[in-house]
């Protein structure tokens, strides 16, 4: 198995920033396009437990839009052509509390989807 092949982790790391400008901007459709259309599809947020695509749809319908972040560190590793994982630390507007998120990218026919995200604040209780 080939680990970081250069080309894959351009593609995914291409994959993962389109999903950041998404969510920044709160565009919807591009958020769930990038997610795998499954109810095997799994979000854990700072404060929800959501499985299924249609679980993590009708949570972004309701919240709003995401709270402005920067990002801090990004890791991108590729395993093989078909899988990747993405970890980020992020800073949330007015805040100095660390976020992390981590994602599990699965190459599909129709291009890269997140199947598992994780999403977390340092100190969260909930």
């Amino acid at each position: 198995m080939i680990v970081n092949a250069p080309d894959i982790v351009a593609e995914v790391t291409a994959a993962f920033m389109a999903y950041e400008a998404a969510l920044m901007a709160d565009d919807i459709a591009a958020m769930d396009g990038l997610f795998h259309d499954s109810e095997t599809t799994i979000r854990f947020g700072v404060g929800e437990t959501l499985y299924g695509i249609e679980a993590i749809r009708d949570f972004r319908k309701g919240r709003g839009g995401s709270p402005q972040r920067t990002l801090g560190r990004v890791a991108i590793a590729a395993y093989g052509r078909d899988f990747a994982t993405a970890n980020a630390e992020f800073f949330r507007d007015n805040s100095d509390r660390r976020g992390r998120q981590s994602q599990s990218w699965v190459r599909f026919p129709d291009g890269w989807k997140i199947v598992s995200a994780h999403v977390s604040l340092e100190g969260a209780t909930s």
